[in-house]
């Protein structure tokens, strides 16, 4: 018998888009009530568990299915990382429990700034749209942090301010894959 070999063509749809999109609008509207313009309200609440939540783990399952370890972490990652924020704001709202002290929070918002940092230096390797759009979420987890821990109202403005920065250029990033793809040549550049 000879030893054949047998090529498997992916077909899928990329699913990066769409967590990139997820991430990046839902990270923009959040933004907007950190840097002052609206309240927390279940606008942003609703978006972070459906399109910045579900559709983010939904396109991390996709991205392992492609074999992409990055973003299979990182779209997984964020996906619950805006389902455990609504859960943590919801959980005193209902009663639940406690809500997170200023403390707490500062911790929790610096982890996930030190988790991203780590992604940053992955995203080395990777275009420069993505390495913009985690180099500003990790300068947006650490102000949040530092928001967080010191009280400051001006602190966490600035952070909505860079926040809405880091969205939009997840956005950018979504909407330059999808174009790119769909027109065949390159219309917005990834770099």
């Amino acid at each position: 018998m000879e030893n054949e070999t047998m090529k498997i063509i992916d077909n899928t749809a990329n699913p990066a888009p769409l967590g990139l999109m997820g991430f990046g609008m839902t990270t923009v509207l959040l933004n907007v009530h950190n840097a002052g313009f609206t309240s927390l309200d279940t606008m942003i609440l609703a978006m972070g568990i459906f399109y910045g939540g579900l559709a983010q783990v939904i396109a991390g399952i996709f991205e392992w299915k492609k074999n992409n370890t990055f973003g299979t972490t990182a779209f997984t990652s964020y996906g619950l990382f805006w389902l455990s924020l609504v859960f943590l704001l919801l959980m005193n709202e209902w009663g639940w429990w406690q809500g997170s002290t200023g403390g707490a929070m500062a911790v929790y918002l610096f982890m996930w700034g030190l988790f991203t940092f780590f992604m940053f230096i992955a995203t080395l390797r990777l275009t420069r749209a993505l390495q913009v759009v985690f180099g500003t979420l990790t300068i947006l987890f650490w102000l949040l942090a530092l928001g967080d821990a010191s009280g400051s109202t001006a602190i966490t403005h600035i952070a909505g301010y860079e926040g809405i920065l880091c969205g939009f250029s997840a956005i950018y990033a979504a909407m330059a894959q999808v174009w790119n793809e769909y027109y065949g040549k390159t219309v917005l550049p990834l770099g």
